[in-house]
């Protein structure tokens, strides 16, 4: 028999840090805002949608799976439309946003970050070059000459999303400054990759549209330098030179990069003027206190508190409001699209034959050994040289082991997999080691990352 209360019920409540019942709504999402915020939360979706495309394409379901991705999908008016598959909305598309994404923390990095300074950057920079050059010849040794040559760049990569959300699961076992320095080292990378698709992944230019984008690009740069601040401004004249580019025949995503370097990073007021508006914002609201008001009905507390947030949105850059807004939509929509669009590969029965086959070698080679090597020797060449310093309070153990979680290429080697592989079989093959390979180079660098491997750096290390 249940004798508690109404009353009882109520007081029972989870309540918040201010004493108030929390409402229903927000019990109930609690967790699940607490998952989709922690740094792994992205990683353990992407594994999710990669096991559902490869079940799918392996099921009785597989012709369902490929038919989908290949159906036209058209937007714009009768006039005027674009028509598209859905793989290529997804890859040409949706990676447009993700690539933007990828040009704004670029852009936040360099100029207030870790790649501001030549000190700050010369570790991850060095590491990233180290990590791109080494897995390219390893490949570009066993298929020069071959049929898939010209898939060098696919274990150049590295997934940011799947490295950092390892690195999330080993919580304060390894200190944070690894955690910045495979973040710099990703973004580094995500340039790297970026240039290498717009110079080496483009087919033939059709220079009036190029052109054409290109004054889009200096309509953007205009309105940065004139004060324009608003995001649909700047995503409106976006869409534009992505169709453009698009038409171009440089890949689509490059033109995300491009829209990044145009948005403002400058804020519109200073630390201090936020400050002075913020106090005097508080200072009328409590001025404004009326008894028997609420917030709802007191026009005194309703002007402060707008005055409040129109300060609060001076003192944030776009570039920071934008990035933050697209945090989640690429996390948790738009890179698990293109795992469940890119990852459902056929296994067949011949896995011995597909393994064994150069491009696999290439990319195992490249992933599992050339990314390791490469960012660490790259790293010790930085730190011995003078150049760099070891990250504050790591060892080489925790590079090395980070060198390893660069070895995870997934998006974007699936990504470059698909600009360098025009045949069906080739690209599959080049998928399957992609999987494999990261799934190795996870594991491997999360145990030694797990297990402390390595001792601590003295002090001429340092």
């Amino acid at each position: 028999m249940n004798n508690t209360s109404p009353h009882d019920a109520v007081s029972a409540a989870p309540v918040s840090n201010s004493g108030t019942v929390e409402p229903l709504i927000e019990r109930v999402l609690g967790p699940f805002q607490r998952f989709f915020s922690t740094n792994a939360s992205g990683g353990l979706l992407l594994l999710a949608t990669t096991t559902v495309a490869l079940g799918w394409a392996n099921s009785p379901w597989a012709e369902v799976y490929h038919h989908l991705w290949e159906t036209p999908f058209s937007i714009g008016t009768p006039a005027f439309s674009l028509a598209l598959p859905l793989h290529a909305w997804v890859n040409d598309g949706l990676m447009a946003i993700f690539f933007f994404l990828v040009g704004l923390e670029i852009k936040r990095e360099v100029l207030v970050g870790e790649l501001s300074t030549r000190r700050s950057a010369a570790l991850p920079v060095a590491a990233a070059l180290g990590g791109m050059l080494v897995p390219a010849l390893l490949y570009a040794s066993v298929n020069v000459g071959r049929p898939g040559a010209s898939g060098w760049g696919v274990p150049m990569a590295t997934d940011i999303a799947f490295a950092l959300g390892i690195l999330a699961l080993l919580g304060n076992r390894v200190p944070s400054s690894v955690r910045v320095f495979l973040a710099a080292l990703a973004i580094a990378d995500d340039l790297g990759a970026v240039l290498v698709i717009a110079v080496f992944y483009t087919s033939a230019i059709d220079w009036s549209a190029l052109g054409a984008a290109g004054v889009v690009l200096l309509v953007l740069i205009g309105l940065n330098r004139a004060g324009a601040r608003r995001p649909a401004t700047y995503a409106l004249l976006g869409a534009v030179l992505w169709f453009f580019m698009l038409k171009s025949g440089i890949h689509a995503t490059i033109a995300g990069v491009l829209l990044a370097l145009a948005v403002p990073a400058r804020t519109r007021i200073s630390e201090d003027e936020f400050l002075a508006s913020a106090e005097a914002s508080l200072a009328d609201f409590r001025a404004s206190d009326e008894e028997g008001t609420t917030v709802l009905t007191n026009q005194g507390h309703q002007d402060a508190l707008q005055s409040l947030e129109s300060a609060a949105d001076a003192a944030q850059s776009p570039l920071q409001q934008m990035e933050h807004a697209l945090h989640g939509v690429v996390a948790f929509f738009i890179m698990p699209i293109f795992a469940l669009a890119n990852a459902g590969v056929s296994l067949g029965a011949d896995l011995g034959a597909a393994a064994s086959d150069p491009i696999a070698i290439g990319v195992v080679l490249g992933l599992l050994l050339g990314k390791p090597i490469g960012i660490t020797l790259a790293s010790v060449l930085a730190v011995r040289s003078g150049a760099a310093d070891l990250p504050s309070g790591a060892s080489w153990g925790h590079v090395h082991g980070a060198a390893w979680l660069g070895g995870i290429g997934f998006t974007m080697s699936l990504f470059i997999a698909g600009l360098a592989f025009k045949s069906a079989a080739q690209l599959d093959i080049a998928k399957l080691a992609v999987l494999g390979a990261s799934t190795l180079a996870g594991v491997v660098g999360y145990s030694l990352l797990r297990l402390g491997v390595g001792v601590r750096p003295t002090a001429a290390e340092r």
